[in-house]
């Protein structure tokens, strides 16, 4: 770069870091790289904060471990682990090597929780009053405070376990000499630092705060889980749950490499081809009734798109349910009867519909009758199979999400398959 343009990139970058972070994830890493590589770390620091993880992640890997190192010392440190999670483990630990011991440790402290937990997402950065403090002790130790880390007044024992929480009102009215702990507030709503990040979002909605101290098994405070990051953390299951459902991987993104893209897909795309192959050997035992009324070949993706449509809408409402916490246990079964009965009426209204609409065109009632009741059978299949399938992943352990789209699409094809040209045989001399 030429050192007017250089100045101008500068400028740019140190002016507008969000759009600048925005610019650089239209980059290839590499070439995001190259525009950080010359500027020092208090002009690229502010820029890389503003970077979503993986695109954060995927830039720095381009760049030296002592380019990395600079750049992760100005950084927040809970946005300092979640990029840090993104990066190879040599290049991770070249750069906790190298950073002061004390801010090793802390970070080294965050990557141990999983991050699909509250300790993954919590903020260590709080601030807590000592229960052994005056009032006066109080406010001298609040004005000191960064003011990024207030939220909350916790209350703790000098061994860090956490007694309460302190109102700004009681402290400001307060003797300066009366002792804090008789306004504190017991009971505090707290976090386990292993609770998982979707159940911390549901108790965030379910209270209303803005922020929820998380702790070890001892009831010692550890951090803090604030509102900003839970709707972040909602906002990624969400994106990954779609992408299970399809059969890609939760984690990856637009700028995850080539080698990840395919190990994550390709187990799932072998699983499809071989759900394709039952659903074509299915189709293939009835050969001599398609070869004698070749139109049923051209109705059979009407009944199984429209299958897949009726399972599709039951399996995102149960997924939903499930990341909610609205279906209960014991409840499922009601789930279950409700997205039956609601795939049969559906099923025999757009029945009538497609019927009318066949024998308009065919002539043939006989041809009417048997894609009707193909399709209330397989409507009905398939919003029976959109409740059982999540709700059965569930109760074996697994994802929800976790390419529930592909079963589904399994029993549509096959149960689609089956009914229209079972019924065909059955009522062969009506088509004729």
């Amino acid at each position: 770069m030429t050192p007017v343009f250089e100045s101008l990139v500068k400028s740019y970058l140190t002016s507008y870091p969000e759009g600048a972070a925005h610019a650089l994830e239209g980059l290839a890493p590499d070439e995001a790289a190259a525009v950080l590589e010359p500027l020092s770390p208090q002009e690229a620091g502010p820029v890389v904060e503003c970077l979503t993880p993986h695109a954060a992640g995927a830039i720095l890997g381009h760049l030296g471990p002592e380019r990395t190192k600079e750049l992760f010392e100005g950084m927040p440190e809970r946005q300092a682990a979640v990029v840090m999670r993104l990066l190879e483990d040599a290049q991770r630990e070249a750069v906790l090597t190298g950073l002061p011991p004390e801010a090793a440790r802390k970070l080294r402290a965050l990557l141990q929780y999983p991050p699909e937990t509250a300790g993954g997402i919590m903020d260590p950065q709080v601030v807590s009053l000592a229960s052994d403090l005056t009032v006066r002790e109080a406010v001298a130790v609040l004005r000191r405070a960064p003011r990024q880390a207030l939220y909350y007044l916790y209350v703790t024992g000098r061994d860090g376990v956490l007694h309460g929480v302190l109102n700004l009102r009681d402290l400001l009215l307060g003797g300066p000499d009366e002792p804090i702990r008789q306004y504190v507030r017991g009971n505090v709503v707290s976090v386990p630092v292993a609770m998982d990040r979707e159940e911390v979002a549901q108790v965030m909605r379910s209270r209303g705060f803005i922020a929820l101290p998380v702790v070890d098994e001892t009831g010692r405070l550890l951090g803090i889980v604030k509102h900003e990051e839970v709707l972040e953390t909602v906002q990624e299951e969400a994106f990954e749950d779609f992408q299970k459902m399809v059969g890609a991987g939760g984690d990856e993104s637009a700028l995850s490499p080539v080698r990840t893209v395919v190990r994550r897909r390709l187990p799932w795309l072998l699983v499809n081809l071989l759900t394709a192959f039952l659903a074509s050997a299915v189709v293939g035992q009835f050969q001599d009734i398609i070869a004698a009324v070749t139109i049923l070949a051209v109705l059979l993706p009407v009944v199984s798109g429209q299958g897949g449509n009726s399972g599709a809408q039951a399996l995102a409402i149960v997924i939903r349910g499930l990341a909610l916490r609205e279906i209960l246990p014991g409840s499922g079964w009601r789930i279950i009867v409700k997205e039956l009965a609601a795939g049969l009426i559906n099923g025999v209204a757009v029945a009538a519909v497609t019927a009318t609409a066949v024998g308009a065109w065919t002539g043939s009632p006989g041809l009417a009758l048997v894609i009707g009741l193909a399709m209330i059978v397989n409507m009905a299949a398939a919003a029976l199979a959109g409740a059982v399938i999540p709700m059965t992943l569930q109760r074996l352990g697994r994802d929800p999400a976790q390419a529930s789209s592909i079963f589904l699409t399994t029993v549509t094809d096959i149960v689609g398959f089956a009914s229209f040209l079972g019924f065909a045989v059955i009522f062969a001399p009506l088509l004729k």
